[in-house]
């Protein structure tokens, strides 16, 4: 029974930061824009998150820094894919150098080592020390990072956004036919610029669930692949919020198993069992990517006159 709490809450642990990143990727990509550069995003988001906490002493200044970082990045892809329609996919590779190398080169700048110094205030925990029990299994386990709150509600929010709102179908509508959505007066070029610099707000906040809640310090490999992960479960979710999220806890519980083959008396090399949660992503996408569709428009520049 211990086992089983301990596993769900690793696995809401390494679930919110997949979470954050993957409905960045949902709403990029359904306006039309594929972003593959999550993994840069969550980068220079992790190491923003530290430095203006470690500075500021405030978490929450951290993660609105990493957003922002998030967003100055994604706002270089949007300008590149949407103004200058440059091939989507060449983009998103070159700002998966661009991030982590930059995330580096300012940590060597303000730290004077590619390693932070730790950060003394991390994200809170939902019920730190209630009844001050550290002993009780059920406290423990529902004392979750705040971050997967707002992972959660983010989800929420996202799929009412989407589906149940005007400007979400418009998002939709640009995503799959633009020439359509041009014709009855939608700002294609507009919309495709929010999604995208919402998407890299959502992989900034991934980020720093990662540096300011996860660890309380960043290093150069601290995301480790987690943004293409989260673009997996984006293909695996089919495109969709709530199908993002079920993704997402597959892979938290990957991660889970990590840490609890890790701790266990199980003589398996480390090696093996840290490709766990990467070896499943291979999986999952040969297994599901032909099972589904993409929207219509995903990775075409838009350019209006042409039918």
């Amino acid at each position: 029974m211990t086992n089983i709490l301990l596993a769900i809450n690793i696995t809401l642990m390494y679930s919110a930061p997949l979470i954050l990143a993957g409905l960045g990727g949902v709403i990029a990509e359904k306006s039309g824009v594929v972003n593959l550069a999550l993994e840069g995003m969550m980068t220079i988001g992790a190491f923003a998150g530290t430095l203006v906490a470690y500075h500021t002493g405030n978490p929450w200044l951290g993660l609105m820094a990493a957003g922002l970082a998030g967003a100055m990045l994604a706002l270089l892809h949007a300008i590149a894919c949407v103004t200058f329609k440059a091939n989507q996919t060449i983009s998103g590779i070159a700002l998966n150098f661009i991030g982590p190398g930059l995330a580096v080169f300012l940590a060597k700048v303000f730290f004077d080592s590619t390693t932070s110094r730790p950060v003394e205030n991390r994200l809170p925990r939902l019920l730190s020390r209630v009844n001050n029990d550290d002993n009780n299994i059920f406290i423990n386990t529902l004392n979750i990072d705040s971050t997967v709150v707002i992972a959660f509600i983010l989800v929420i929010i996202m799929y009412i956004f989407l589906y149940k709102t005007k400007w979400g179908l418009r998002v939709i509508a640009v995503g799959e036919h633009p020439e359509a959505a041009d014709t009855l007066g939608v700002n294609v070029s507009l919309t495709r610029y929010l999604c995208v610099i919402t998407s890299g707000i959502l992989a900034g906040f991934g980020g720093a669930a990662y540096s300011l809640a996860i660890v309380s310090v960043f290093t150069p490999n601290i995301i480790s692949g987690s943004g293409f992960i989260a673009l997996a479960a984006v293909i695996f979710g089919k495109w969709t919020p709530h199908g993002l999220l079920g993704a997402c806890l597959v892979f938290g519980f990957s991660r889970a198993l990590v840490v609890l083959i890790g701790a266990s008396d199980i003589m398996i090399p480390s090696q093996f069992i840290s490709m766990l949660p990467y070896v499943l992503t291979i999986v999952i996408l040969v297994s599901f990517v032909g099972k589904s569709v993409a929207p219509k428009s995903l990775g075409r520049p838009f350019e209006k006159g042409k039918r």
